[in-house]
């Protein structure tokens, strides 16, 4: 049979055919190159700029956030240490040698505890186990377990007016107001490790930089301020304060770390310190007799206790200005404290009312006014949110 020749129209259309699909090849190619190319010169996301670590002191707790120290204390957030012990109000009483127990849900004093001489402040210990009474004149510290509300054997400590340690643990340091000494001791023994020696009277109060690395004392007695070097167990900063008769109290570092703030019951107002550089600090007016300093629980306001006129004072931190003042009705002389675990509560001692307050954070409006002791003084609420005690009625981290 003769060889059948394709048809000049069939060898077009496949000529057509395959025109047209390296035409589709070629396009798909180029489309691919295009959009990789553009991919590739679109800018990559932004990373979110995280702040520099901190470098805290060795053996301390790492920062949780660099722009607050006081993260670690938001509402109801108990370590798992506290967070099945009963919530109370401890009010150590002056003049009483007792220590008043409160239930704050009923704004009852439900026991008392006799303890030592003039038990000053009521203090958590570093673990968050321990509540450390401090007998003054008593020259003693008497443990109260929080779990069981049950007091135990007290220890000798000579001079226990403050107690206070170190973040990373290691140390309890005993503010012996009438020794002039800082004493740092086993934070669970007491026993004594080194003794340093201050040339400033009645030293008191306190609060540690952010990294840890140094903290500030207030010297009652002769108007001044210490830097301490924590690592060193050394005073390495003494000023005295520029307002003459000045008596500091309460010391707090502010949430981001930048400054300090003293209580001044003679200066009526807060002195504002660069912790840092240690220079000559100001003062900004508060009330009479301005005492007790408490940071709120989303570290936007602190709470100033004015002992003199019975008021308390509130501190804006990003406006750095008083921006409320609230009046105790009957009036009184609120001292010293603390914030309940959920923020809605600030408890302050009555010190010359035997009394104690309980005012709403929201509002300023006094819930409760109870019946204490005799010069009720340092009182502990307890437990707070927080990792670890720093001291004093409790400065949490």
């Amino acid at each position: 049979m003769p060889t059948m020749r394709p048809s000049r129209a069939l060898l077009t259309g496949t000529a057509l055919l395959a025109a047209a699909a390296l035409a589709a090849c070629g396009t798909e190619t180029k489309d691919r190159q295009t959009v990789q190319t553009t991919k590739a010169a679109l800018p990559a996301p932004a990373q979110k700029k995280q702040p520099p670590a901190v470098h805290g002191l060795p053996g301390m707790p790492p920062v949780l956030d660099p722009k607050d120290v006081y993260a670690a204390d938001r509402p109801n957030r108990l370590s798992p240490v506290v967070k099945d012990f009963p919530s109370r109000v401890y009010v150590p009483n002056t003049e009483s040698d007792t220590v008043s127990v409160i239930d704050p849900k009923t704004y009852e004093v439900i026991e008392t505890i006799p303890v030592g001489r003039q038990p000053q402040h009521v203090v958590p210990s570093w673990d968050l186990k321990t509540l450390w009474v401090n007998n003054n004149r008593g020259h003693t510290l008497t443990p109260i377990d929080p779990r069981t509300g049950k007091a135990g054997k007290p220890v000798e400590v000579h001079d226990p007016y403050n107690l206070y340690f170190t973040p990373d643990g290691k140390y309890a340091v005993v503010m012996a107001s009438l020794d002039r000494e800082l004493v740092f001791r086993d934070p669970h023994t007491m026993e004594r490790k080194k003794t340093v020696p201050v040339t400033c009277y009645g030293v008191n109060h306190a609060d540690f930089s952010l990294d840890g690395r140094y903290f500030i004392v207030s010297c009652e007695f002769s108007g001044e301020l210490l830097k301490v070097d924590t690592a060193q167990m050394k005073v390495v900063g003494q000023q005295k304060l520029p307002f003459k008769g000045a008596m500091p109290q309460d010391v707090k570092v502010s949430p981001d770390g930048k400054r300090f703030y003293i209580a001044d019951m003679m200066a009526d107002g807060m002195w504002v310190l660069d912790g840092d550089k240690f220079t000559e600090p100001t003062l900004l007016p508060t009330g009479k007799g301005t005492h007790g300093l408490y940071v709120s629980r989303d570290s936007r306001e602190m709470y100033v206790s004015n002992r003199g006129e019975g008021t308390v004072s509130v501190f804006d931190f990003q406006q750095n200005r008083i921006t409320k003042k609230w009046k105790l009705p009957q009036g009184g002389s609120p001292d010293m404290g603390g914030v309940s675990a959920d923020g809605k509560v600030l408890w302050l001692s009555g010190r010359y009312n035997s009394e104690v307050y309980a005012i709403d954070t929201s509002t300023g409006r006094q819930l409760a006014r109870i019946k204490v002791g005799s010069g009720p003084h340092g009182l502990a609420v307890y437990p707070q949110p927080g990792r670890y005690s720093l001291g004093h009625t409790g400065i949490f981290r």
